[in-house]
């Protein structure tokens, strides 16, 4: 998730152990993908904040945790690891012999392949770049198509605007955040062509900054926004009590707030918190398993898009015939008729959403 990691020195790493020709094994050890593989009984997650921020961690854990319930094994969780250099943390939990560990920040991504393949576990690592980061029965890459989700929330944000005005508010210049930033902007504009929309970022890594969140929110509110489509993690937090507490627009009666990843709605007092694009990682988690299982691990990268994990909350606030015009988006999309674009960082984020301005 995060791009703290050094791209160039986890490319050499991985493509050493593909030169290689290792599969995931100690030393000069060569282990060969087998359908006769151990099952798995355990599996690990390190995640660099705790498991209850409602968002990336949580569901992360979560998602692992129902993958595993499933197939009959246990699950170590090592949350709030932060985001500098695991390698004694993964060393403690390779001793407790785990058969398949998540590194769950991109920032690991270097030392968990390093690690998988000093001592022969298989390794889940984030955003490394698809294809040339795995490694067979040692490392896969996790990736999304994330930018589908949010187009349908920018549909759904155009729809329940009164101000003309949205905003994009995000923690960081995180690749997630910009593929469902396009994503959003696609969206709104298919649906109000005229619609105003704004874009803040709070930091370099405000992920967690809460009140970063909350002044930025603010000040988009400020400039007219009653809908907010904000990325975070514990930032989010900040963005939703801002929606809740600042005073509306002209012409709005509230501010509304769409949320990423997971599912905070539980937490809302005010009844400001229209939706949130919400990400189940149990299919991914499960697939790696089996994978593992089946000596089939590393083969390909793994997606999490609107066909397997990827979808639109429905709150109560949503009106029925603004349900149907995100349905109708959604089939649009899963029919190929309706092509999102993908922007890849924050300047295509920026010429994409000043292009039509």
């Amino acid at each position: 998730m995060r791009r703290l990691w050094r791209y160039l020195a986890a490319c050499l790493v991985v493509t050493g152990l593909l030169l290689g020709g290792m599969a995931c094994g100690r030393g000069d050890e060569h282990i060969s993908p087998s359908p006769t593989a151990n099952k798995v009984g355990t599996v690990a997650i390190v995640t660099p904040e705790k498991a209850n921020d409602y968002g990336w961690n949580e569901q992360g854990v979560e998602g692992v945790r129902a993958a595993a319930k499933a197939a009959g094994a246990e699950v170590i969780v090592q949350d709030g690891a932060g985001y500098g250099d695991i390698t004694s943390i993964l060393n403690q939990l390779a001793a407790s012999k785990p058969q398949l560990i998540f590194a769950w920040a991109s920032g690991y991504n270097t030392v968990a392949a390093e690690v998988a393949q000093q001592r022969g576990i298989p390794v889940v690592i984030v955003g490394a770049g698809g294809d040339t980061a795995n490694v067979p029965g040692c490392v896969v890459d996790f990736e999304t198509e994330a930018h589908k989700g949010s187009y349908l929330a920018g549909v759904l944000a155009a729809r329940m605007t009164r101000t003309g005005t949205v905003a994009i508010v995000v923690s960081a210049e995180d690749e997630n955040w910009t593929k469902m930033s396009g994503g959003f902007i696609a969206g709104a504009r298919a649906t109000l062509p005229d619609i105003h929309i704004l874009y803040a970022q709070i930091g370099q890594a405000g992920y967690a900054d809460a009140a970063g969140g909350k002044r930025v929110t603010q000040s988009a509110i400020a400039g007219g926004a009653d809908v907010v489509f904000g990325m975070g993690d514990g930032s989010s937090f900040g963005m939703m009590q801002a929606c809740e507490t600042s005073r509306p627009p002209a012409g709005a009666e509230k501010v509304w707030f769409i949320d990423v990843i997971g599912d905070k709605s539980s937490l809302d007092e005010r009844g400001i918190y229209l939706s949130s694009v919400v990400w189940d990682l149990s299919s991914l988690a499960t697939l790696a398993i089996k994978q593992v299982e089946q000596g089939a691990f590393g083969s390909e990268t793994y997606w999490l898009n609107t066909e397997n994990g990827i979808g639109l909350l429905r709150t109560q606030w949503i009106p029925g015939d603004v349900w149907a015009a995100v349905e109708e988006a959604a089939a649009g999309i899963a029919a190929g008729d309706i092509d999102v674009p993908l922007t890849a960082t924050g300047a295509e984020v920026k010429d994409f959403l000043n292009r039509d301005e």
